[in-house]
Order: structure tokens, then sequence, then C-alpha cells
């Protein structure tokens, strides 16, 4: 490990290495071909620090605001000792989220999880992992795994922070059910329930559905889909007809106009879900919350103009939901909009979406292909 700084640390690592001060020596081979080497022992247990000693040292540097000193062992561990770091992953993790100092290595660890999420929700300490740093996780949208196996280790963590439960669901009482809820409640709202097939649905999450709030996704799907045969009767987990397959993420493909046009163009059946930046609201095309809107002018349902794909994305009606971007990005300034009806010249749709003509942005984007289960 060998780095060019602060003088005087050189200049005192100099002085051990004075062969009057040497206290150990070392010979090599023997008789005439035998050589003779003198170090400080100090020096020598600096070289063989191993890499936990290393670490550390950099959190003991830090503390101490020897800031320079801290940076290059971070540094080095990130150069050269990656898969030390890969193999401790979760204490690395949670290390430094708890330190909230080490930048380099947060986006080392940050770039990992996107790319092999199973380092950590595989790894042994995963079920030791505080709230804070699994809710942080979750809220990636840029996760490699399949959402199903998210919530298999979701529920996997979430028992395990209380041993008392039974470990047969079917054993469970109200009370135990009500503690799994209140010790997931911050990360239900973050699992992706559209992606998760209804298969999955039926066998993985309906077992635990008195955990779920009414505003999650299976309520929501099956709401959508419903709506999509005007049944006046819900269809249940186990008889909806419909699944609904990513065609793109914003956090993964990008926010620009145009990447929604070479996604999307030529798919039918759609829905187009964003997270209102700024505010709890999420929107799904024709639907916010509760609200559901039927399109009443047929021939002006959606609007497509191939002069705009740079700058519009989707476009129902009227401006009655426009997805729009100057900066080539939704997510950088606030020109979307859902135009309320008070305000629009024509109205498409039978009611308006939001109860506002505000433009926004958005922070989350994602558009699904609505298509007959198979």
């Amino acid at each position: 490990m060998e780095f060019k700084f602060l003088e005087k640390l050189s200049q005192d690592f100099s002085e051990l290495n004075d062969k009057e001060e040497c206290n150990v020596i070392i010979e090599v081979d023997k008789e005439q071909n035998k050589k003779t080497f003198t170090a400080h022992s100090n020096v020598l247990r600096y070289q063989n620090m191993d890499t936990r000693t290393i670490y550390d040292l950099m959190v003991v540097a830090n503390e101490l605001e020897f800031e320079e000193l801290s940076e290059k062992l971070e540094n080095h561990l990130i150069e050269f000792k990656a898969s030390w770091l890969r193999i401790h992953f979760t204490f690395v993790h949670h290390s430094i989220f708890k330190h909230n100092k080490f930048q380099n290595l947060e986006k080392f660890c940050n770039d990992i999880i996107v790319k092999h999420p199973s380092i950590i929700f595989e790894s042994a300490e995963f079920t030791s992992l505080h709230e804070s740093v699994l809710v942080s996780i979750l809220k990636r949208d840029d996760l490699q795994m399949k959402e199903s196996e998210i919530w298999d280790y979701l529920i996997k963590w979430g028992t395990a922070q209380n041993p008392t439960l039974p470990v047969k669901l079917k054993e469970w009482s109200g009370e135990n059910i009500m503690t799994l809820k209140a010790i997931l409640h911050q990360c239900l709202p973050l699992i992706h329930y559209f992606q998760i097939l209804n298969s999955d649905v039926v066998h993985k999450i309906k077992p635990y559905k008195k955990i779920l709030d009414k505003q999650l996704w299976n309520e929501r799907a099956l709401m959508i889909s419903s709506w999509i045969d005007n049944r006046i009767t819900s269809y249940s987990l186990r008889n909806n007809p419909y699944e609904f397959q990513l065609i793109l993420r914003g956090s993964e493909d990008g926010f620009a106009p145009r990447t929604f046009w070479d996604f999307c163009d030529g798919h039918a059946n759609t829905i187009v879900i964003t997270k209102v930046k700024g505010t709890d609201e999420i929107i799904d095309g024709n639907i916010q919350n509760s609200i559901l809107s039927r399109v009443k002018n047929e021939n002006k349902a959606l609007w497509y103009n191939s002069n705009n794909e740079d700058i519009i994305g989707s476009y129902f009606g009227n401006l009655e939901f426009t997805l729009r971007s100057h900066a080539f990005d939704f997510t950088r300034d606030r020109l979307s909009r859902c135009c309320h009806s008070n305000n629009c010249i024509y109205n498409s749709y039978e009611k308006s979406i939001r109860t506002t003509n505000d433009y926004f942005s958005v922070i989350y984007y994602e558009v699904f292909n609505v298509r007959k289960s198979i």
C-alpha cells in the first residue's frame, strides 16, 4: 500500500527504516549466498495488515478528521481489495450507511446492488440488515431481480425480526399478521406489484393479503382489469384474465420522450404509470387513486405527432394526460400535465384524473402492456 502524502508521516516511516533503529534481522539463503536485511517490527506489522484492519483504520481516520488518510484508504480498498468488499458486502454496506461519509464506497456498493442484488439478499447477514438500509435498497427501481423474488426476501427479513412468529403460516394468529404488517409498513409500498405474474400473486402474495393495504397493487390491478371488461363485480386474484408486462422503466431505460416512442411505438393496450414529484400521486394513464375515466371521443383518445417525439411522450386526449419535456427528460422540467376538465376546451375523457391543473415533473415512470393471461 504505497501512498505519497503527508510529508511528516513519510519522514517518520523513513526513520523507522534507519538501521540503527531496526529491531528485526532477516537472513535469506545459506552460506556464501546468504543476505541480511533489517526492518522495524512496526513496519512489518503494517505491511501485513489484514483488510479488516485497513477498513477500521479508514473509519477511525475519518472520525479523527484525517480526511486525506481516510480518502486514500478508501480508494485503496476499492482499487485493491474489491474482492474482500464483495465478500463482506453486508457489513461494508451497513457500515458506510451508518457513517454516511464514504461517498466512493457508497457508489461502489450501489453499483454492485444494481447488477448483483443477490450479493446482499442471499448473504448470511441479510436478516440482520437495519430497516433503513433495506428501505434504501427497495427504493431503487433498477434492481436486476424479479419482483416476486424480492417479495420472498422481504417476507424472510420481516419474519426474522420477530423470532416468536410461528414457522408455519397456517398457525399464525391475527396478532401475528398485525405484527408482520407493522414490521414491514415502510417496505410494502416499495414493491412493484404490477411486475408480479398472476400465478405468483396467488401463491406468494395472497397468503399475506391481510398485511397489504387496499392501495397496493393487487387491488389496483384487479380494479383496472375489471374496469376494462365493464364488470360490476371485481375480478379476484384467481380469475383475473390479464397480466401486465413491463415495456419500459425510466430508471433503467431513461426518461427522454424519444425513449418512450422507441420502446412503446406499435404496442397496443398499454398503461403508463408515473409518480408525480413532490406528491404521493401515482398516475396510471387513466387512473389516479380510484379515479377511472373512460374515453368519450375515440378519435381523440390518443394524440401523436412524429415531429414532436423529442419533446412529448404519452399524450391522452386534449392534454388530459401528457408527458412533456423540453430538457429531453421528464424528471428535469415541470411541463407534464393532466388538464382539469374546467380548463380543457374539449374533454375527450369522461372526467379529470387530477384535481389540479398544475404542471408537474415525474420521479417514477413505467409502461406496461396489458394482455390476456395464457
